[in-house]
């Protein structure tokens, strides 16, 4: 038996229920997105502040089996491969490679330093001196 006329009801979402979930979606992201974006550059600074402090560790650990720490000339890559000016030596160095900062930019060394036997700095993520923000530039100094 078959009533005429009669419609059977059709599934789905009316478009203002669309509208409101829409909506909500659109009103988390306002207050989730400005949280989480930016979050990349400082977990970058953190990493290359705990990174200078590995690398200044090795070089505490070059001038107590050499008497002095490597020179400007020498710089950081003495902590990679033996300088003829090295005494003491540990198997495979003291670093495997030369580190980079988390911008992969070469950290800047200076021996004899400015303040003390060394400076050891990042130029940050422009890569250039001075800067505000992820730009500024880091001095191991300011880590300790």
């Amino acid at each position: 038996m078959k009533l005429r006329g009669f419609k059977a009801p059709q599934a789905g979402f009316t478009l203002l229920e669309i509208m409101v979930v829409v909506a909500i979606i659109g009103l988390l992201a306002a207050v989730i997105v400005p949280n989480v974006i930016g979050q990349g550059e400082a977990a970058k600074v953190d990493l290359t502040k705990a990174n200078m402090g590995k690398i200044v560790q090795q070089l505490d650990l070059y001038k107590f089996n050499n008497g002095s720490y490597p020179t400007s000339e020498e710089g950081l890559n003495a902590l990679v491969e033996r300088p003829a000016s090295a005494r003491k030596w540990p198997d495979g160095g003291y670093l495997p490679k030369v580190p980079e900062d988390a911008w992969n930019n070469p950290y800047e060394y200076i021996s004899p330093g400015v303040e003390g036997p060394f400076d050891l700095l990042s130029l940050g993520a422009d890569g250039a001196e001075g800067g505000e923000g992820s730009d500024a530039d880091i001095n191991w100094r300011d880590v300790q």
